[in-house]
């Protein structure tokens, strides 16, 4: 008896495969930066394609384990984690996924750039990285706080440190159990320890990255007054001296059993009186100073759903080469191909607004004061839209593979377990619609968001009028309300409709890309961008009813 096995998805290099990449790192670098930055790429696509996969699978299929005593009763506190997690520790700091906009060679190389080159080192490795993305992300951000503040510096050069021997990761230490994302009710505080040190005491509810080297927390120092702004980012050793034993006073009490992630390391931590280092005065409110490390991790996050969107693309794309289906292929059948159609231009939108937010903060960090004032608004804008997409396409996905996409072996039902956490970590979709809120009434507001999305509708309106008198109505509608949230951002009713005027600013502003992209390429003779800009803004401002476009485009679509 013959039995039949269905081929399963096979993965092309995810660099030298991606139009969409490339061409945005020749408009964003200069065909010149871009080619300095080849290699680079090349080899982490093709350590992606054979090692990294394996490890990825090794840390997944073999989660981690807390040891909170030895045979003796000593307090150890170890996590075990597998060999393809430390595999993928050591990738990271190869290819200096954390450190890249910190080195100087990079930084001469590239000047704001460097991020723009490192966004896309994370959309190449984050979906194989067994989400090692996090703590990545993590460390990111602690690097870029501690570079703010000018403290600390040994821990930076660990945290940026392109040798795995030496290179370190952080955690994030926010949650507790009694806030949730309501900091200000945060109970850790901050005590002198009467030698010029610090020490803290509370429980940390969410902890990722348990196992990382050092953490950033919030805590409240003693006399400090109540309220979020009042809260001290500590910058807190998670292990003694030996770097073996954990900090005095600190225990893991468990790790978390969560829906996705798995591979993460994820605990709840209990600080009584542990050593920690003030990364601001701690007679000052420091949360402002926090959020130079929060934004950093918010970029990330939309960096992983672009990353991930992009690869369950290529997952369903080849699973359809190779299934029949009504004595067919798949990807011959007009609704499969509507459908992946679709999502192909969602990872292309999701794609264009994380590439864009690493690119402002990296002009931000350079000085350039238009571009810290749009990320303001494009930072949590990145992260809720990207989120939310994410989500929903990973869904599809698994639908793509039909009863495949719904058994654990195959792998494919991890897209949508390890894709619901982007829309939480760090902030819920309503939590960053508030935060857009705030925004919008702070400083220049919606203004650069606006020019934005004025200068894209006049640039489309000669190569693109149908859709750029759709853009330009959209800007319209979206200043007016815009006008109206940032006059009364308490407003019952604007907190309300809160959610609804951030994605529709979300697509927006990835409809505003896209558009400046297509521009650019269609100069070279390229026309697949405007395709791709075209059918954003009819299905996400218009409303329309694109499946016609997308089975009869997807060739060019996914090219």
């Amino acid at each position: 008896m013959t039995r039949f096995v269905q081929t399963g998805p096979s993965l092309r290099d995810p660099y030298t495969t991606d139009p969409q990449l490339r061409g945005w790192l020749d408009r964003l670098l200069g065909e010149d930066g871009h080619a300095a930055a080849k290699h680079r790429l090349a080899e982490l696509s093709a350590e992606v394609l054979g090692p990294l996969r394996a490890a990825h699978h090794d840390a997944e299929t073999h989660p981690p384990v807390l040891t909170r005593f030895d045979g003796w009763g000593n307090r150890i506190e170890r996590v075990d984690t597998s060999p393809g997690w430390q595999a993928q520790r050591a990738a990271a700091a190869r290819h200096a996924v954390v450190a890249l906009p910190y080195l100087p060679d990079a930084r001469a190389a590239w000047g704001p750039g460097a991020r723009v080159v490192q966004h896309a080192l994370l959309h190449l490795w984050g979906p194989e990285s067994a989400t090692f993305s996090c703590p990545v992300a993590m460390a990111d951000g602690a690097a870029a706080l501690l570079t703010s503040t000018g403290t600390q510096g040994g821990w930076l050069a660990r945290l940026v440190a392109t040798d795995p021997a030496a290179a370190v990761t952080s955690g994030q230490w926010m949650t507790e159990s009694q806030g949730g994302s309501d900091i200000a009710r945060s109970t850790t505080t901050a005590h002198p320890d009467g030698a010029g040190g610090w020490t803290l005491t509370g429980d940390k509810w969410f902890c990722s990255a348990i196992d990382s080297a050092m953490a950033v927390a919030l805590a409240r120092p003693d006399g400090a007054g109540p309220g979020s702004r009042n809260l001290v980012p500590f910058l807190v050793p998670r292990y003694a001296a030996d770097g073996v034993s954990p900090a005095p006073g600190l225990q893991v009490l468990r790790l978390k059993d969560k829906l996705g992630t798995r591979a993460v390391p994820t605990g709840e931590v209990r600080l009584d009186g542990v050593p920690a280092h003030p990364l601001t005065d701690p007679a000052e409110p420091g949360l402002a100073a926090m959020m130079t490390l929060v934004v950093v991790t918010r970029l990330h996050n939309a960096a992983a759903a672009a990353g991930g969107m992009r690869r369950g693309l290529e997952y369903a794309l080849s699973y359809a080469a190779g299934r029949t289906v009504a004595g067919g292929r798949l990807d011959g059948n007009p609704l499969h191909r509507a459908t992946l159609g679709g999502l192909a231009v969602d990872a292309a939108g999701t794609f264009a607004l994380a590439a864009h937010a690493f690119a402002l903060l990296g002009r931000a960090e350079h000085g350039d004061g238009t571009a810290a004032a749009e990320l303001r608004l494009a930072a949590p804008l990145a992260k809720l839209t990207t989120g939310r997409l994410a989500v929903a396409s990973a869904s599809e996905y698994l639908e793509c593979f039909g009863g495949a996409g719904y058994v654990e072996d195959t792998g494919v039902p991890r897209l949508l377990r390890d894709a619901q956490v982007l829309p939480i970590w760090e902030g819920t979709t309503n939590v960053l619609s508030v935060d857009v809120l705030r925004a919008l009434a702070a400083g220049d507001g919606a203004a650069p968001l606006l020019h934005r999305l004025t200068a894209a509708a006049d640039a489309g309106t000669h190569r693109l009028p149908g859709v750029a008198e759709a853009l330009a109505a959209a800007t319209a509608r979206l200043a007016q309300d815009a006008a109206t949230a940032a006059a009364d951002p308490r407003d019952p009713r604007v907190v309300a409709g809160a959610r609804e005027l951030a994605l529709r600013l979300g697509h927006a502003l990835t409809a505003a890309l896209l558009v400046e992209h297509a521009a650019w390429a269609a100069d070279r003779g390229d026309e697949r961008p405007a395709l791709l800009a075209s059918l954003w803004i009819l299905r996400r401002l218009g409303r329309a009813d694109v499946s016609a476009d997308l089975h009869t485009h997807l060739d060019a679509l996914v090219s």
